[in-house]
């Protein structure tokens, strides 16, 4: 069930950049290490509807109907349009001066979990991904799912705790230009609008 194959699939997923890990970097950099974990644990905690979904057989039922799929995919796109814009016209908020106010925790949590599960991308990787390494023979195919869905959210959140310390690393360097600051909040919001418009012409 937990094999290495297994373990290292997930970590280059894991790995590989996507919403959560630029909403995550972002955060580390502007906001500071404790909100990275924060963001994190929204993003993290964004997986388990869709392991929900997968283990109830939802999942299914999304990938054969296109409805369903379309739905959710534009949601997840207008809302990842609207953190672009938000990024991009606030610059009081993407500002990094020490001393700053500080997002909540709360709303960092809820933004980051709005990111994820708006992804229907995530619901139909776990249809396609986790089952592979379910052991039949082995019996209670359920635990062994709630196992290996476990050792994924617990790998996601230790490699964006990761990324948002590393991002925060080089805080220094961004409070000290504004230039940098500047060039950021445009990355970061042309990085949003780049995801949603890739995830809007996605097909299945």
């Amino acid at each position: 069930m937990i094999s290495l194959e297994f373990l290292l699939t997930s970590l280059v997923v894991v790995l590989v950049p996507g919403t959560g890990v630029v909403y995550t970097v972002s955060t580390g950099l502007l906001q500071g290490r404790r909100a990275s974990v924060w963001a994190s644990v929204g993003c993290t905690a964004g997986i388990v509807p869709h392991l929900a979904a997968t283990i109830l057989g939802l999942a299914a039922v999304m990938h054969t109907s296109a409805l369903a799929f379309q739905v959710l995919k534009y949601a997840g796109v207008a809302y990842l349009f609207y953190v672009a814009w938000a990024t991009w016209r606030d610059k009081s908020a993407l500002t990094v001066k020490e001393g700053a106010a500080r997002v909540p925790a709360g709303k960092l949590v809820l933004t980051a979990f709005l990111m994820n599960i708006l992804n229907p991308k995530l619901t139909i990787f776990f249809l396609a991904f986790l089952p592979q390494f379910v052991d039949p023979g082995a019996g209670q195919p359920l635990v062994q799912l709630l196992v290996l869905s476990g050792i994924f959210m617990a790998m996601t959140f230790a490699v964006f705790v990761v990324y948002g310390f590393l991002a925060h690393a080089f805080r220094r360097y961004v409070v000290e230009s504004r230039t940098v600051q500047d060039v950021l909040r445009c990355g970061f919001a042309a990085a949003f609008a780049g995801l949603g418009a890739k995830l809007a012409i996605s097909e299945r």
